[in-house]
């Protein structure tokens, strides 16, 4: 086999199944100024363990909606889970063990290869809580507020989600409700209010929540760090279309006591926090829509070099061919333009990438270009499959889920029509500093 490259490395050259467009393009043989060695050798490790311990199990998670504690701890041993909150690698709090000079593409292999097991709840218990809900806490909280929970969520023995939306502010985040007030004392803060559609709350041992602790809009919204042994937080699980193991959660505040030392760094400064969150947020979706439409367009194509109608082959039908090739140009042309804003994540410093317009734009662009191809692929797959695709389990069980998945990716993170927007909105910003500079 072939396995020259030009970084001087000697991976393989091809890897996986090698299903026409079910692995990204350098899995195939393409040469690409992208990956280096460490990056194959992370791929190897990550999908030995998913083919081990999560693919033969998803159905059964789906159904119980929830997956076991004792594969964080498994990720943890095979030095994987600490990939959830991306690069840098976690070194203070776990020691190093991750992969050499781990950075974005590391990250996206990391989705890329667990979201094979074709289940966006499965993805989403894994990183959906501690992906979002623990960076704010790196980032911005104290020493005394990392030594409290840092280390005992990497390892996978607590849990950590992110509260921000509510029943009356989804992508609307400014105009949240929820309150923090200090009481009498000034130690405590006082905190009453709802959050809803929070992933991996019910399993959450912390919760990292936006509160109103001023003035109305933006300038007016803090984070702090509660515990699930603080009285007064109550957790249910919703009854959701789908990502069913993700613990998708309703939460109420009643007068729970915060101590002050749980403010996540400086008090109304929030919002910035939030905002510094969603690049990393919304490319995540990215990364995990493109790859469950990747894996809607795999099962197809298999599936259909399988099922015969009409005394050939469903794959030599016209039609089908037509639904592939539609697949497989949108999918492709997707994780290009991923892969694009990952080396942009990896070489535009991080303290510019909240406040970098044209990045914020293309985030915000390529958000929507994914679902709307995941949502495509999995209405194309599903009519490949005919009927297979309707039943719980058997043939079609990937194709079933994700077409109930779709969804929890097009409205979460802003919605498709929020981003659109918001994209629109940064280029005028943009377009507004450039005439100006011209005068």
């Amino acid at each position: 086999m072939d396995s020259s490259h030009s970084d001087g490395h000697d991976y393989p050259k091809s890897f996986g199944e090698l299903v026409p467009w079910g692995d990204p393009a350098w899995y195939r043989g393409y040469n690409s100024p992208y990956y280096t060695q460490s990056h194959h050798d992370w791929r190897v490790k990550v999908r030995a363990f998913v083919e081990e311990h999560i693919e033969g199990n998803v159905r059964q998670w789906d159904e119980q909606k929830s997956v076991p504690k004792e594969i964080y701890t498994k990720m943890y041993q095979a030095g994987l889970l600490p990939a959830v909150v991306g690069a840098p690698w976690p070194a203070d709090f776990v020691g190093q063990g991750g992969p050499d000079n781990f950075d974005a593409f590391h990250s996206l292999i990391f989705i890329e290869e667990l979201g094979r097991c074709g289940s966006g709840g499965v993805l989403w218990a894994i990183m959906g809580g501690m992906g979002i809900g623990l960076p704010p806490v790196l980032h911005f909280g104290s020493q005394h507020l990392k030594e409290k929970c840092a280390r005992q969520c990497l390892t996978g023995e607590q849990f950590i989600c992110l509260a921000i939306s509510e029943p009356y502010a989804g992508s609307d985040v400014a105009n949240i409700r929820t309150t923090a007030t200090k009481d009498a004392s000034g130690d405590f803060y006082v905190v009453n209010g709802e959050k809803k559609w929070i992933t991996n709350g019910v399993f959450a041992d912390y919760f990292t929540v936006a509160c109103r602790t001023g003035g109305p809009g933006i300038g007016g919204i803090s984070l702090l760090l509660l515990e699930r042994t603080m009285p007064g937080i109550e957790c249910t699980q919703m009854d959701c279309m789908g990502v069913w193991p993700s613990g998708t959660t309703y939460i109420t505040f009643d007068n729970v006591k915060v101590p002050k030392e749980n403010l996540i760094g400086v008090e109304n400064a929030g919002f910035m926090y939030i905002m510094y969150n969603f690049n990393y947020e919304r490319w995540g979706i990215i990364a995990q829509a493109t790859k469950l439409a990747r894996v809607c367009l795999e099962e197809a194509f298999k599936y259909a070099n399988k099922r015969r109608t009409f005394g050939k082959k469903l794959v030599e039908h016209g039609m089908i061919k037509w639904k592939l090739a539609e697949m497989a140009r949108q999918v492709e042309s997707t994780h290009a333009h991923l892969e694009s804003l990952t080396y942009q994540l990896n070489t535009i410093p991080r303290e510019e990438h909240f406040t970098h317009l044209d990045l914020i734009m293309d985030i915000s662009l390529l958000k929507v270009q994914a679902t709307k191809t995941f949502e495509f692929c999995a209405r194309e797959a599903a009519q490949i499959f005919g009927g297979a695709s309707y039943v719980r389990g058997g043939q079609g069980e990937k194709v079933e889920r994700l077409y109930r998945e779709v969804r929890a990716f097009a409205i979460p993170g802003g919605s498709e029509e929020i981003m659109l927007d918001l994209a629109v909105k940064m280029a005028q910003k943009k377009y507004g500093q450039v005439l100006k500079s011209r005068l």
